[in-house]
Order: structure tokens, then sequence, then C-alpha cells
């Protein structure tokens, strides 16, 4: 595969998410979020910051319980988000970097903080979200994935359909170098419009890192972490609940 082939789910392929992974699916997982970030908050919480919001498909819940900002820094996505969620307000912005000169009384980073692939880029995230946020409020975020539980070659696939659009998408998780802190993600799309079959790839490399990574460096930013779990269908993994002290 070559650099061309890299993130085509944030640049050309970006049309195919909506179908691949509806809004819809993400509806019972986010009001689960929201029930746990009101929990946790020492204030009330009206004003949340999703940082690295993608297309958008979270904010459709969370914006039924809160006024919701999205920052993302892929154009591609941004512009499916506004699209489903005009009531939004969504930013071009890099997680490691992005500065809103607004404090919220919430901040989450959901499955998109697996594409920090260094300590550093981790660590440069946190203080990204500590720094908008509120004495008292919630930065809300997860691990996806723990060195201890990567399953090699890890592969799944799924068929969906959206009027003479269908995709069958399959993806692949690959770690050639169990000593770093990466791995390989790769996608491979069987798009036929009318019948008439395309095939792509896409790769994704992501970050991995030990939980005691991540509580290291959620303290060393200034967070009070509480440990919670997901209730996702897709498997039991660690909600890292940091409040601002």
């Amino acid at each position: 595969m070559s650099e061309k082939d890299d993130q085509r789910l944030y640049k050309d392929l970006a049309w195919t998410w909506p179908i691949i992974s509806p809004p819809s699916h993400y509806v019972e997982e986010t009001e689960f979020f929201a029930t746990l970030i009101k929990k946790y908050s020492k204030t009330k919480v009206e004003n949340l910051l999703h940082i690295g919001c993608g297309g958008g498909h979270n904010d459709y819940a969370f914006k039924k319980y809160f006024n919701t900002t999205g920052v993302d820094i892929n154009d591609s996505m941004l512009e499916l988000a506004r699209k489903l969620n005009p009531e939004v307000t969504y930013l071009n912005g890099d997680m490691r970097t992005v500065r809103c000169n607004t404090l919220f009384d919430a901040v989450v980073i959901l499955d998109s903080i697996g594409y920090m692939t260094t300590t550093k880029d981790l660590e440069k995230a946190f203080q990204t979200a500590y720094t908008h946020l509120k004495r008292g409020g919630v930065f809300l975020t997860l691990v996806e994935a723990l060195p201890e539980k990567f399953i090699q070659n890890r592969t799944e696939c799924r068929i969906c359909s959206e009027d003479n659009t269908e995709i069958v998408f399959m993806e692949n998780y690959y770690d050639p170098d169990p000593s770093d802190t990466t791995y390989e993600c790769t996608f491979v799309y069987l798009i036929r419009r009318h019948g008439n079959l395309k095939i792509y790839t896409d790769r994704h490399i992501c970050g991995v890192f030990s939980l005691e990574t991540w509580l290291n460096l959620l303290n060393g930013t200034g967070f009070e972490v509480i440990r919670e779990h997901s209730n996702s269908e897709e498997g039991d993994y660690p909600l890292l609940i940091c409040i601002k002290v």
C-alpha cells in the first residue's frame, strides 16, 4: 500500500461513513456518556466540547443534552457533521494544538484518541482537554486498545446499503512490532453502485498504550481520574472520567 491509501475514510471515501456506521448506531452509547458526564461533574453541564468529532455521529445525540461544539482535523468529516447537525458549531483543528479560547463544562475525546501514536501526542491531547475545561468539569475519554488485549489479525466484516449503493466493509488489525506504541488498521471496501464493483484499500496507523501510561499522563496533566466501563456491544473497555480539580 502507498501513502495515497492512508486515511481515505477521511478523504475521498468520507461519503461512505454514514452508510457504514449510521448516526442512529451511536445514540445508546452517547446517551450513556451523557449520563456519566452529568453524574460526575461538580458543576451544571450546559456546554460540551467534542474534540475529534469526525462526522458528528456522537453529536447527533449529544446535542439533545448539551450546547455542543465539535472540532476535527478533517474537512471532509466536518462537512458531513455540519450537514447532520446544523445546530452544532464545528471548527477545524488538531486535538494536540487547537485552542478555542472558550471554557466548557465538559470535554470528550472518543475513539479519535486512537490516532495519538506517541505518549507525547497523547499528553498534548489531554492538555488540550484540560485547557478547555472549567474547574469541576468532566473530561471523558476511552481506551479502546490495550497491549494485553490486542488480538493479532482480528478481522471484522459488515454489509451496508443505501439506495443503489452496497458496501462490504472489512477491517483488519495487525501489530507488526508489539514492542512499540502503534498498530495498523487496514480497511477494504467493496463498493457496488448500480451493481458495478469498485475495490478500495485504506490504512490507518493507531496508538496502543498501557492503562498505566494513560493514568500517569492524565494525573500528570492535573486530572482526578475515575474509572468506569463501557456498555458497548463491541466489548468492554475502560472509560476514564477525568475531573479538573
